[in-house]
């Protein structure tokens, strides 16, 4: 594909590009590839200025890059033609749209699944091998089930939904248009309700809803329970990476990002836009206001404000954390400090 063709196809995600320099100069790019392994043939970016010194390493044939006149010229005297965006990232993201597009197999239902005379099935579906489907559950059109899927009664998948292979969703799940589960993910489980009595603990049904709103992604291995009265959700668009855990009853935002191996506690609250880093565990009914972030490991027990950044554990400002935290190494030095002017004072 030539250079000029990439440029067309993006077209008004691109600010500007060195054809407008160079128009004789249109090479054969044949993929895209990380910046550090980047060959002749190949598209790479690069972010911001920081990052200046791989313009003169890369092998690489074509760059996207930021809106930075100096980088531009450098890249045309190293003979590399270059896009231009304001995002390069996102501009980035959809370049390798334009040379691979995921694995979606053709409408049809194997032999080998089981589905329920009582389930309704939507047009052009696809059903993979040894899927479940039980009574009651609704299939939107074009949706993609791959093997070994289980879906329970009740449950509803909507349109263009995608289940991956090993997925469990349980009983009166909903999941909205153009979702995505990924493999090993459990949606809809019984949440985590026992009531402490004298002779043990006494298990409270979970007898609630789980709605995924549109355009949800579950990571691998992540779990998200139903609670035992009412519904936890998930809003429009949350991007929910691996080995995360949202506890019964939890009503996540519009917009937010939560990496792998977060933990939500039952009845947490996260707002619209929310950004939860790896490890990040959220104690029972918290409340996180929109806007926020918390960095990685950050342990959450009292409520966040709307566009606070948060660190550490307990979690404070992240900019006391910074403060915390380059005093932390200085803690021996302190430490011979204070047992020296300890022991001049017991002299005195």
């Amino acid at each position: 594909m030539k250079f000029s063709e990439i440029v067309n196809l993006l077209g008004d995600a691109v600010t500007n590009h060195s054809l407008t320099a160079n128009p004789d100069y249109d090479p054969d790019i044949s993929g895209v590839a990380p910046l550090d392994a980047a060959t002749i043939g190949t598209l790479s970016y690069i972010e911001g200025a920081k990052f200046a010194s791989y313009v003169s390493q890369t092998e690489a044939s074509a760059l996207i890059l930021p809106l930075d006149e100096k980088l531009q010229v450098l890249a045309l005297e190293r003979g590399i033609v270059w896009l231009a965006s304001p995002e390069p990232r996102l501009l980035f993201a959809k370049a390798i749209a334009i040379f691979y597009q995921p694995y979606r197999p053709t409408p049809s239902i194997h032999q080998s699944a089981v589905i329920h005379p009582t389930a309704k099935i939507g047009s052009d579906v696809y059903i993979g091998a040894h899927v479940v489907i039980q009574p009651g559950v609704e299939i939107g059109n074009n949706a993609i089930i791959h093997p070994n899927v289980v879906i329970y009664p009740d449950a509803k998948i909507g349109d263009r939904t995608t289940l991956h292979a090993n997925c469990t969703i349980q009983e009166r799940t909903r999941i909205g248009a153009d979702c995505v589960i990924h493999s090993g993910a459990v949606i809809g489980a019984e949440g985590f309700g026992f009531v402490p009595t004298r002779s043990g603990w006494f298990k409270m049904e979970q007898s609630g809803y789980t709605v995924l709103e549109d355009g949800v992604e579950v990571g691998c291995n992540s779990a998200i329970d139903r609670p035992a009265v009412g519904e936890t959700r998930v809003g429009r668009n949350t991007k929910i990476d691996n080995l995360v855990q949202i506890g019964h009853g939890g009503q996540i935002g519009n917009g937010c990002a939560i990496a792998g191996q977060v933990g939500l506690a039952g009845g947490v609250k996260v707002g619209n836009r929310v950004i939860l880093a790896g490890q990040v565990g959220v104690a029972n009914q918290v409340k996180i206001g929109d806007g926020a972030i918390a960095s990685a490991q950050t342990g959450i027990h009292n409520n966040i404000a709307p566009g606070e950044i948060v660190s550490g554990s307990p979690a404070i400002s992240h900019k006391l954390y910074l403060k915390v935290a380059a005093i932390y190494n200085r803690l021996p030095d302190m430490y011979q400090t204070l047992k020296q002017l300890q022991r001049q004072l017991g002299e005195k």
